[in-house]
C-alpha cells in the first residue's frame, strides 16, 4: 500500500473514531458509518499489514502512577553517525518514552517519565550520560501538557478546495 492512493474516505473515517477511542467495539463503529462489521475488520487489517497501524496503546495518567516529572532532553552526539548506537542503548532505558532524531540544536529529543527530580538525576547521570557518544544533555522540564490528541483525519488535507 502506498501512502494516500490506497487510504479512502472509510479507512480514514475509521481510523479517526479508533483514535479518539481505541476501545470502540468494531460494531459499533460498522453501525456508525454504515458499514458492515466484517468490513471494519477487513479495513483494520489492511491498515496493519499495510503498517499504517502499528499497534494499540492505552492512555494513562503517569503522575496517577507516581511519574510526576516529564521531562524533555535535548541530547548532543559526539557525531551524527552515532545516532544508531546511541538510540539503541536509549531505548533500553525504561524512562525513555519517546525518541526522535531531529535537526537544529540536537541530534535526539527524547522525552522521559520519571519519580521526581531525584530519579531524573539518576537517569541523567547513572544512565543517559554515560552513554557512548553521548556528549552533553539539556533539560527541560514540562510543568503541565496542554495539547494530547491524534492528528484530526475527520477533513482530507489534501483535498483541493474548490
Amino acid at each position: 500500500m502506498s501512502k494516500l492512493q490506497d487510504i479512502d474516505d472509510l479507512d480514514r473515517k475509521i481510523l479517526a473514531i479508533l483514535m479518539r477511542n481505541a476501545k470502540k467495539p468494531y460494531t459499533d463503529i460498522a453501525k456508525q458509518l454504515f458499514v458492515s462489521g466484517g468490513t471494519i475488520h477487513v479495513r483494520m487489517k489492511k491498515l496493519e499489514d499495510a503498517g499504517v497501524v502499528k499497534g494499540y496503546n492505552l492512555s494513562v495518567d503517569h503522575s496517577k502512577l507516581g511519574y510526576d516529572i516529564c521531562a524533555f532532553l535535548g541530547i548532543y552526539l559526539d557525531k551524527s553517525s552515532l545516532y544508531d548506537d546511541a538510540a539503541e542503548r536509549l531505548q533500553e532505558i525504561p524512562e525513555v518514552v519517546s525518541l526522535h532524531y531531529t535537526t537544529g540544536l540536537y541530534n535526539i529529543f527524547a522525552k522521559i517519565l520519571c519519580r521526581d527530580t531525584n530519579h531524573l538525576r539518576e537517569v541523567l547521570h547513572d544512565k543517559i550520560q554515560k552513554i557512548p557518544g553521548i556528549q552533553r544533555t539539556e533539560t527541560f522540564i514540562s510543568l503541565e501538557e496542554g495539547v494530547d490528541r491524534p492528528i484530526n483525519l475527520d477533513s482530507d488535507p489534501f483535498e483541493e478546495e474548490a
